[in-house]
């Protein structure tokens, strides 16, 4: 299960990150990516923390969880009670929903780079009716194999963009003018925010894990692991394309056409609809526990219960087919407080009182001095993440959002795609 992280972690993300880097000029790229590289490892182990405070303290009390997935919400409710199980909800599914949004957007947009005889939207319809199918998947135990699998096609994908982008040269006349404008440098330093904001179902997964005391350092290899697929293979394609991947924000676009992309393209879809069964897979959850079927042994009755979170998710990615630009709108507004706010929050609330602390199932790590310090590392990761992340990021994601909009329209056939080129007389 260690391997899925990895995995939700990085996916499309990958084919976006030289736009970003794009936007924020290589210095800026490479330091974020470090600096919210660690900080989602660290709220990842926040999640973990409450976690294991959550099932110790029921534990006391003999609850069995043989036949429940404990979900990050009932978390939250366990220890601080209901408003935040609602506030906790709320982000999660947001957020939960738009990432599944999001595969099915770079489905279509990564198809179209193998096969144009349809436009990317008339791809989404296809994609969609293909990944409705995850409803008949029940649990993430059933995705052990596929996380290994997606782990060797992002690590191609990753590896593939670094060697072609080298291979390539830089194109003639390349120029690396970013940053140039503060809205295009915190949109990307959102889409890395984004980037390393892939726990949002962490505490499912913990739960699917057997040796759920495990996944903290697992996190944080996981991140290192990451680092070495995201870093090369913006910085590379980046230094081969600049400016010009400023309005190409899926790398596949300006990679020449070979076997080799056309194998990354392909690994990155089948990927993708993995990854998108990984975040509707809470969704479905949430709803089943909802409408009362989270009991039922029936398959087939699940899968029909679970169809009405597949199609407001479909409706969504034909509406808004700006992949690039919607990832970063959804890290300032959605990643930001799931990921980031709410968990350092809950844990600096969940410990506050000094009974709290002394009964704690898991104390500070050994490299933070006290409960002082990190209760100051909490507050920053709060301040930081709701100044630059929500508040510069939120006005600059939204403001590259709408310029999308302006510029291409809502169900636009086509995003991003080059202008047709009249047929040829032989």
């Amino acid at each position: 299960m260690e391997l899925s992280f990895w995995r939700s972690q990085v996916a499309q993300v990958l084919l976006t990150l030289p736009y970003s880097f794009s936007q924020m000029g290589m210095l800026s790229g490479i330091i974020l990516q470090i600096f919210y590289g660690f900080l989602g490892s660290w709220t990842a182990y926040l999640i973990s923390v409450l976690y294991v405070e959550y099932r110790s303290r029921k534990e006391k009390e003999n609850v069995s969880f043989k036949n429940h997935v404990i979900q990050w919400f009932e978390v939250l409710d366990g220890l601080l009670g209901p408003t935040w199980k609602a506030v906790g909800l709320a982000f999660n599914c947001t957020f939960l929903m738009f990432g599944s949004v999001i595969q099915l957007i770079a489905c279509a947009s990564n198809i179209y780079y193998i096969d144009d005889k349809f436009d990317k939207r008339t791809w989404t319809y296809i994609f969609g009716a293909c990944c409705a199918t995850t409803v008949f998947i029940p649990s993430f135990h059933n995705y052990r194999m596929w996380s290994f699998l997606g782990l060797g096609m992002t690590t191609y994908t990753a590896w593939y963009m670094t060697v072609a982008s080298l291979v390539h040269g830089q194109v003639e006349g390349v120029v690396h003018s970013g940053p140039t404008k503060a809205v295009l440098y915190f949109t990307g330093a959102t889409n890395i925010l984004y980037t390393f904001g892939g726990h949002a179902v962490t505490v499912e997964i913990m739960h699917a894990m057997w040796k759920p005391k495990k996944f903290k350092c697992i996190y944080l290899l996981a991140t290192l692991y990451v680092f070495t697929l995201t870093l090369p293979s913006a910085a590379a394609t980046y230094w081969a394309f600049g400016d010009q991947l400023l309005t190409h924000s899926n790398a596949f676009s300006l990679l020449p056409r070979t076997p080799w992309r056309d194998a990354a393209v392909i690994l990155m879809l089948i990927h993708q609809f993995i990854t998108f069964g990984f975040a509707c897979t809470p969704l479905y959850f949430v709803w089943e526990k909802v409408i009362g079927m989270h009991d039922t042994k029936s398959i087939l009755l699940r899968a029909l219960s679970r169809l009405p979170v597949v199609i407001p998710i479909w409706f969504f990615a034909i509406i808004f087919p700006f992949f690039g630009p919607i990832n970063s709108a959804v890290g300032a507004l959605l990643v930001s407080f799931t990921v980031y706010i709410i968990p350092a929050l809950a844990h600096m609330l969940t410990y506050r009182s000094a009974s709290a602390r002394q009964d704690a199932a898991e104390k500070p790590p050994f490299f933070i001095p006290s409960w002082t310090a990190m209760y100051v590392l909490n507050a920053f990761i709060v301040v930081w993440v709701l100044v630059v992340g929500f508040g510069l990021g939120g006005w600059a994601s939204m403001s590259n959002f709408i310029k999308q909009v302006d510029t291409f329209g809502l169900f636009a056939k086509c995003y991003q795609c080059p202008p047709p080129t009249p047929a040829k007389h032989h």
